[in-house]
């Protein structure tokens, strides 16, 4: 009986060797599923956000109109045109001499925003004469969207003779500068320039 003891002792410590060498791999074996299960569920996840978040960019058609030519001969001072660019509304006004008068007359401390907002002067305040081209004052271009949530203001209403948008009440003055209500900024004016007298080239 005694020989046989080494045997028994061994043939159990063998078995708690395997059983011991079972569980050190198993953990290895889990963390492996969790991390391809993890890998799996980023990229399902990614493939079912791609499709809305490249909706959300310009089709190529906008992209293609990177810039509009706009024949403003028949716009007459105090009329406006809107015109549509990369998918935008811009407007077009011809000022009269009373409505730039009456922006040029507002002190810059005035104004919510003293930031131009023109990209053709970004750095520039936000006076009058840096919301036009130089010696084309009576031309204001501006992108037709409020700042606050991006509504589409109305012309020439509002309390200050300029734009104004019904939704939250922003009010913006001749020059399209914010002087009332929630929107943060003035009206954005884009890239353009005057190919001829009678045309502008928007972006």
């Amino acid at each position: 009986m005694t020989p046989g003891l080494p045997r028994a002792i061994g043939s159990k410590g063998s078995d708690l060797a395997s059983t011991d060498s079972a569980h050190r791999a198993e953990p290895t074996r889990r963390d492996f599923l969790y991390i391809a299960t993890g890998a799996a569920a980023a990229v399902g996840a990614v493939a079912v956000a791609w499709p809305l978040i490249d909706q959300m960019n310009p089709d190529a058609a906008a992209l293609a109109l990177a810039t509009t030519d706009v024949d403003i001969s028949t716009v007459a001072p105090g009329a406006s045109v809107t015109v549509k660019w990369r998918g935008k509304p811009v407007f077009i006004r011809n000022r009269t001499p009373e409505e730039i008068e009456a922006a040029k007359a507002v002190p810059l401390a005035d104004l919510p925003d003293q930031n131009s907002r023109n990209e053709n002067a970004p750095t520039a305040t936000a006076d009058d004469s840096n919301r036009a081209a130089a010696g084309k004052e009576n031309w204001l271009i501006m992108v037709g969207i409020c700042t606050h949530l991006g509504c589409v203001p109305l012309g020439q209403h509002g309390p200050f003779g300029g734009w104004f948008c019904p939704c939250h009440g922003s009010a913006y003055d001749t020059a399209g500068r914010i002087r009332q209500g929630p929107a943060p900024e003035n009206l954005h004016v884009p890239k353009y320039e005057f190919v001829s007298d009678t045309q502008i080239r928007i972006g």
